[in-house]
C-alpha cells in the first residue's frame, strides 16, 4: 500500500531536516506547552448551513496564500483577507461555481485589481472551481470516504495551488479547517496529518529557540530578503519545522494538528510580532 500523504510528508522532512546545512533543530528547547485551538466564531463564517460553511473553508483556504507578497498590500495579513471573506459570506453567502475576476475579489478584498497576487487568487478559485466540477462542497467532502489524508490527497491531485510536493500544507490545513468548523468529521485518521508548515511556524519555533538558524540566513529573514521558492533555506526551515513538531508533539502526547494552532496563536503574542518571518512568494502559503 502507498504511503499516505501526511506520511509521505513525514518521510520527505525527516530528510530534509537530517541533510539539513542552515537549519538544526533543538528539541530541548523550551517552547508550547499548550494554547489556544480552533477557529473563531466571530472571525469566521461558522453560522451557516453545513453546505454554506464547507464552501467558506474550501474558499478561504484555496486562497490563503500569498504571504510574500503581503508587504505589498493594502491589508497585508490573513486576518485582514479572512475578515473581508468573512463580512461577504455573511452578507451574500460564499462564492461558489461562479468565474470571478480580479475586479470582483478585489473589490471584496479592499486591494488593487492588479495586483500580481489578485490575478493568482483568480486561478485558485478557478482550480476550485473546476475540481469541484458541479459538486456541493458536502460532495467533495464526503468524496474522501471519510479520510482526512485521502481529502487532502484529492485537493492536491486536482488542484496545482494544492500540490505542495512535501509538505502539502494547504491541503492538510483545509481538511482540519473542515474538521474545526464542524462540518467533515474524518474520524479514521484526522490526528495522523502533521503541522501546516509555512513561514510562521518555523518563526515561532525560531524564535523559541527550537530551530537553531544559521546567522547568515537569519540576517537575510531580519532585512525582508526574499527566500527563493523550493530553495534549500527555505525547504529547510519548514522541513526543520514539521520534524521538530513530530518530536513536540509527541512529548506532550497530543496530535500535531492541535500543536500547530498552539503555535499559531503563540506567534499572534507581540514578542513574535515584533520580529519578521521568512519571505517566500509562493501560492503554497
Amino acid at each position: 500500500m502507498p504511503p499516505s500523504l501526511p506520511d509521505e510528508v513525514r518521510r520527505s522532512c525527516a530528510q530534509v531536516a537530517r541533510d539539513a546545512r542552515w537549519v538544526r533543530i533543538d528539541l530541548d528547547a523550551p517552547t508550547v506547552r499548550g494554547g489556544v485551538s480552533g477557529l473563531n466564531a466571530e472571525r469566521h463564517f461558522l453560522e451557516g448551513t453545513p453546505e454554506e460553511v464547507a464552501r467558506y473553508v474550501l474558499l478561504l483556504d484555496t486562497i490563503n496564500f500569498g504571504s510574500g507578497w503581503f508587504p505589498t498590500l493594502r491589508h497585508g495579513s490573513t486576518d485582514a483577507m479572512t475578515e473581508r471573506l468573512t463580512a461577504h459570506a455573511r452578507a451574500h453567502g460564499p462564492w461558489w461555481g461562479s468565474s470571478l475576476g480580479t475586479v470582483d475579489i478585489a473589490a471584496v478584498l479592499d486591494e488593487d485589481p492588479a495586483h500580481p497576487l489578485m490575478v493568482l487568487y483568480k486561478d485558485g478559485l478557478a482550480q476550485l472551481g473546476a475540481f469541484a466540477a458541479g459538486r456541493d462542497a458536502l460532495e467533495l467532502i464526503a468524496a474522501a470516504g471519510g479520510s482526512a489524508a485521502r481529502f487532502a490527497a484529492q485537493l492536491a491531485a486536482g488542484m496545482p495551488f494544492f500540490a505542495d510536493g512535501g509538505f502539502y500544507k494547504r491541503a492538510q490545513i483545509t481538511a482540519n479547517d473542515l474538521v474545526l468548523a464542524g462540518v467533515a468529521a474524518f474520524e479514521r485518521d484526522i490526528d495522523t496529518l502533521t503541522v501546516f508548515a509555512d513561514n510562521f511556524l518555523p518563526h515561532v519555533l525560531r524564535l523559541d529557540g527550537v530551530l537553531v538558524v544559521d546567522e547568515s540566513l537569519v540576517a537575510r529573514i531580519d532585512a525582508g530578503e526574499l527566500l527563493e521558492a523550493g530553495g534549500q533555506q527555505e525547504r529547510e526551515l519548514r522541513a526543520c519545522a514539521v520534524h521538530a513538531c513530530e518530536g513536540i508533539a509527541a512529548r506532550l502526547g497530543v496530535p500535531p494538528r492541535l500543536l500547530d494552532n498552539w503555535l499559531w496563536n503563540r506567534g499572534c503574542e507581540p514578542a513574535y510580532l515584533a520580529h519578521p518571518a521568512h519571505l517566500t512568494r509562493s501560492v503554497f502559503y
